[in-house]
């Protein structure tokens, strides 16, 4: 059984190597941001900073506060960019559902974050909360039939008698949420102005290899919690890349990224 403080942590070096397609989703969420350069930014999610830093580099003179669960990635994105950007940016280890923030911030940036909260509707009230009256949130997550295909593998998997001691009863520790139902979650939270939307962002790895780590990295961290270390944890990930390796093209994984836009009122 994983401890609390188990679950909260990532491996943030592991995260930071392999984050190519978050990191590319991410610089298109933020060429879309809103911004003059002065403005007070939260970083939702921030991860290991690998987004945080041209979000700074867009804010010559504003300020980002940095928030994650893990200490890890706020140990890492703080080590990185400190030194560059000071007293720009501030990193602080806080749960989404928990913000220690009033009327702060100009605007929310988040990608690849909010599908790890099962509570949107308390998660929403939280952010607008964070926000001055007309503060806007920009954000992407995983939504509609997120991985779908490999999330069928690995509730069939997890349910074989090699692995069902540990991962017979496990609930998905994610939250992917349709556009509509985004919608009216952020009207119901206090939000306006609000476009959602889906989109398909298919990512192919190159080889057996990337495959496992990827997985182990950024998707079954919290399925391979619950297992055995050593042994088992890497049957559970080369079994699900044999299977994959017989997809057209192998090693595809079937991402869908939820698009969000609101404002608070004024």
């Amino acid at each position: 059984m994983m401890n609390s403080q188990t679950s909260r942590e990532w491996n943030a070096a592991e995260y930071h190597r392999l984050s190519a397609p978050q990191y590319a989703w991410g610089q298109r969420v933020l060429s879309e941001l809103p911004l003059r350069g002065d403005e007070r930014v939260l970083d939702a999610g921030c991860g290991s900073g690998r987004l945080t830093e041209p979000l700074l580099r867009s804010l010559p003179r504003g300020y980002v506060v940095g928030v994650d669960i893990s200490c890890n990635m706020v140990a890492h994105a703080q080590q990185m960019l400190r030194g560059e950007f000071g007293a720009r940016s501030h990193f602080v280890a806080a749960d989404l559902l928990a913000l220690p923030f009033h009327e702060v911030f100009d605007g929310i940036f988040s990608t690849a974050s909010f599908h790890w909260v099962l509570d949107h509707d308390a998660l929403f009230g939280n952010l607008r909360n964070a926000l001055r009256p007309g503060g806007w949130l920009h954000a992407q997550c995983g939504g509609g039939p997120n991985l779908a295909r490999l999330r069928q593998r690995v509730r069939e998997l997890g349910q074989t008698p090699a692995f069902s001691k540990w991962l017979g009863d496990f609930a998905e520790p994610w939250h992917f949420s349709n556009d509509d139902a985004a919608k009216s979650r952020l009207r119901s939270a206090g939000f306006h102005e609000i476009a959602t939307s889906l989109e398909c962002s298919p990512v192919c790895l190159s080889s057996n290899e990337q495959f496992q780590d990827y997985l182990r990295t950024f998707i079954l961290h919290r399925h391979l919690e619950q297992l055995p270390a050593g042994d088992m944890r890497r049957l559970f990930t080369s079994t699900l890349a044999e299977i994959s390796s017989a997809d057209d093209p192998p090693w595809i994984l079937d991402y869908w990224r939820l698009n969000l836009r609101a404002r608070r009122p004024e």
